[in-house]
């Protein structure tokens, strides 16, 4: 039987999640990317509660989703929505994705809008 790359991202996202968690003060960075659009959200392990979030099929999202471009406006969003919730601090959760392009692009804009990770 043949493996899918869904479930190999599946594989490698659940071995990434047995070694971080956030928490309220810390909340996990999480990323989903999908063809057109990609998304972000801090959430909190310990509560199971999603504290904010950001994508880029959010209403005023004027940026292309599918882009580099469109991700770092995402990773400025979901800075934003950490700023106002008090939050400087983030775990990083690239989602079983590589740490490049899109995802990279996203990291550097949420790191743009000031946070820490």
């Amino acid at each position: 039987m043949r493996i899918t790359p869904k479930q190999r991202r599946d594989i490698r996202h659940k071995r990434v999640r047995g070694k971080i968690s956030g928490t309220a003060e810390c909340p996990r960075l999480c990323v989903f990317r999908s063809h057109n659009h990609i998304y972000a959200q801090l959430i909190d392990d310990v509560g199971g509660v999603t504290l904010g979030s950001a994508g880029s099929n959010s209403k005023g999202f004027a940026a292309n989703g599918g882009n580099k471009e469109g991700a770092r406006e995402v990773g400025k969003q979901i800075g934003e929505v950490a700023k106002k919730l008090k939050i400087d601090t983030v775990v990083f959760d690239r989602g079983g994705y590589l740490y490049h392009g899109r995802v990279a692009e996203l990291a550097d804009g949420a790191r743009e809008a000031g946070l820490k990770f």
